[in-house]
């Protein structure tokens, strides 16, 4: 999370050349920052969820002050990348082995 803030907020006279779309790094980010919080904590993975959108909303409405652009469809991919990494969480937690000698 203190990765993705930082990397939101620095602010930039332009962005750098990266391969691949915006978008898809922003879901993959979220994903990223999602998928380990909800597999660890299964019960909680909606109220981390949560908080993750409104920090991501936040960081969002704090970038014209950066001289950094928010954007309504970063909001949306970074929404992609948590419903992604809750996925893949419950996915994970459905092909993980249960010990022996347990029902």
């Amino acid at each position: 999370m203190t990765a993705i803030s930082l990397l939101s907020l620095w602010p930039l006279t332009q962005l750098p050349e990266v391969p691949g779309s915006d978008k898809t790094h922003h879901l993959v980010a979220y994903a990223a920052l999602m998928l380990p919080a909800a597999y660890a904590r299964p019960r909680g993975w909606l109220w981390l969820g949560l908080f993750f959108l409104g920090w991501s909303g936040a960081i969002e409405l704090l970038q014209p002050l950066v001289n950094r652009y928010g954007e309504w469809l970063d909001l949306a991919a970074n929404a992609a990348g948590l419903v992604t990494g809750i996925t893949l969480a419950a996915l994970l937690r459905l092909l993980r082995p249960t010990p022996a000698g347990s029902c």
